[in-house]
């Protein structure tokens, strides 16, 4: 793997503003994510700067790392910011222990009555994940050489991290309504909170079974889908079902600002969980027995489509049901609403959110799965001190590479790829996306989250005939139903959305009207939904100058953007990943920095 550069000097080590305008030595704060088991991940603060944000999975290549301690995030983290492990003075971890006088240890031990050896294990031995997290840490710290007394370990609530990456890091001055859904935490899994200059102070909040999001994965078990990344694809053939065709109200129950699943038939432990091949499922026999079979295969047909449709637009309308009741007052005072929580990754919810009335703005975090609850327990962290935070202008947060690592890594290769040097690798690219080819780009800093960004991107020309047919055969291999998310510049961005919200992060669904789709129809679905990234050029100039080449060279101002990573596989990090992707795939073309990467040709053989 290639070392990257390091992109904090060590003049900028010296200072940083705390309380008031006083210069201090730089504190080191380091916030970890993982501890629900998945997604592990490091951040790194200096003062209250986000310098650097790594997730495990990118190093690893394991998707979502699961089960594993985010060392090597925070190796990465260490060696962008140029400091030592002996010098970080505070670790946030995104996981706490609750007490046994909580109402949340009580609520699940009563809902899970049933399975009396979880009911009780929640009573009497309820922080175990939390004391096993623990004892992982310290090996952890271990092997990267901090002494376990020299950095004080804060825990932080699961949802407060979630919490904290949403709210804390954009405006946290401004009042704010804040709205975490995710599957589980410790106990928690709903937080409804208010912030208010730099507090964040609970409204009400839903502790499991009883999960919104968790009633979404659920289903998306049922579906034939892996849970983490399923979800998404549930939300992808939403569209082409019709929700009013079945009812799927007996889930769970919405009224009066309460929630509470079905927990017959879903939300469901062990002896009621449905198994197949000796495995447990999400949900119960009951469910199968009220809906059929569960899906294999895929071919996602009827009634699985339609089903798709109904509990989107039912996880949907409860959402919203439940923020008016617990939000409605917050928004009425402010008209700000920040999400996190791995239910948030739904952007046709987000949709729907940003288009209620109440809300004026809303803020999405663009890591807001769980490996974004790094920045959140740090940022909680560092606040609680009295420290203020700076806002972060974008995710280009991880390891970059010279040019001189990325021909180490075509000359290393046992494939020995063709590379080439550019004097100016954005025209190259525009000529290739002009002529109809997908190039992939990898430029620049790492993003951290679930979106490429423009920096690790497989790009195409949106006006390209049968363009999703080409990345599908040459990339991604996903169901023929699925559009592909696309890149615009700021400039033509207000005509676009008309009047919706612009969103740097594709995190958003947003709706184009039939001009739009007549000339890109290859990035909306049917109902002309779509994703869309809004490129400025203070926060992205190097994708942004793209954007502007190809603009000025075919008239179009934007670009097909999906991730630079295949099925199953992680975003690639190191110029050794790109490099191998494009040997193992049928992408032709890789700017590589300023390198241009191909495949050697095969030898003529007689």
């Amino acid at each position: 793997m290639g070392k990257a550069k390091n992109c904090i000097t060590w003049r900028k080590r010296l200072l940083i503003f705390s309380n008031g305008n006083r210069p201090e030595m730089s504190e080191y704060t380091l916030g970890l994510a993982g501890a629900i088991g998945h997604d592990p991940a490091a951040a790194l603060f200096r003062g209250g700067e986000l310098v650097a944000a790594v997730e495990e999975e990118r190093l690893t290549r394991r998707r979502h790392a699961r089960n594993e301690m985010p060392y090597h995030a925070v190796r990465q983290c260490l060696q962008i910011a140029g400091i030592r492990a002996s010098e970080i003075d505070r670790i946030a971890i995104s996981y706490a222990p609750i007490s046994l006088f909580s109402s949340a240890r009580w609520h699940y031990a009563r809902r899970h009555w049933y399975a009396p050896d979880r009911s009780l294990d929640s009573l009497f031995n309820g922080n175990r994940r939390y004391r096993r997290y623990l004892r992982n840490l310290r090996q952890t710290l271990e092997q990267l050489h901090i002494p376990p007394d020299q950095a004080q370990i804060v825990p932080v609530e699961h949802q407060v991290a979630h919490a904290a990456s949403a709210y804390l890091l954009n405006e946290p001055e401004q009042k704010t309504a804040i709205f975490c859904n995710d599957v589980k935490g410790e106990y928690s899994n709903m937080l409804f909170a208010l912030g208010e200059n730099g507090r964040i102070s609970k409204l009400k909040e839903f502790h499991n079974p009883d999960s919104l999001c968790g009633m979404y994965a659920a289903l998306t078990d049922y579906f034939g889908f892996e849970i983490l990344d399923g979800e998404l694809k549930v939300m992808g053939i939403a569209p082409l079902g019709d929700a009013e065709k079945y009812d799927l109200s007996a889930l769970a129950s919405c009224r009066g600002g309460k929630f509470k699943v079905n927990n017959k038939l879903i939300g469901t432990v062990g002896l009621r969980r449905y198994k197949a091949r000796s495995q447990g499922h999400y949900f119960s026999r009951k469910l199968v027995d009220m809906l059929g079979p569960r899906r294999v295969g895929n071919l996602v047909d009827d009634p699985y489509l339609h089903y798709a449709a109904a509990i989107q637009k039912l996880y949907e309308d409860m959402a919203v049901q439940l923020i008016e009741h617990h939000l409605g007052d917050v928004l009425d005072e402010t008209g700000i609403l920040a999400v996190a929580g791995t239910g948030s990754m739904n952007i046709r919810l987000n949709q729907r959110l940003a288009a209620m009335d109440k809300v004026e703005r809303l803020i999405v975090h663009p890591a807001c799965g769980d490996s974004g609850t790094a920045i959140g327990a740090a940022a909680h962290a560092i606040r609680q001190s009295g420290v203020k935070l700076q806002p972060v202008g974008n995710m280009l947060l991880g390891p970059e590479f010279t040019s001189r690592q990325c021909i180490d890594a075509c000359r290393d290769h046992r494939e020995k790829p063709v590379w080439e040097d550019l004097e100016d690798p954005h025209a190259k690219a525009v000529e290739l996306l002009a002529a109809g080819e997908l190039v992939g780009w990898f430029r620049g800093r790492l993003e951290f989250g679930q979106r490429a960004l423009g920096n690790r991107s497989v790009l195409a020309n949106p006006q390209q005939e049968n363009v999703a047919d080409q990345i599908n055969r040459q990339l991604k291999f996903r169901e023929i139903q699925r559009p592909f998310a696309c890149s615009v510049l700021a400039e033509a961005g207000g005509e676009m959305l008309a009047g919706q919200q612009a969103d740097p992060y594709r995190c958003i669904g947003v709706r184009i009207d039939e001009d739009w789709r007549r000339r890109y129809p290859g990035i909306a679905y049917a109902d002309g939904s779509t994703r869309v990234q809004v490129v400025d050029a203070e926060h992205s100039p190097d994708f942004h100058r793209l954007l502007t080449m190809f603009n000025e060279r075919t008239g179009h101002p934007l670009l097909i953007n999906t991730s630079m990573s295949r099925p199953g596989e992680a975003l690639v990090c190191t110029p050794e990943h790109a490099v191998e992707l494009l040997v193992n795939s049928g992408l032709k073309y890789l700017i590589l920095e300023n390198l241009l990467v191909t495949r050697r040709p095969e030898e003529d053989s007689w």
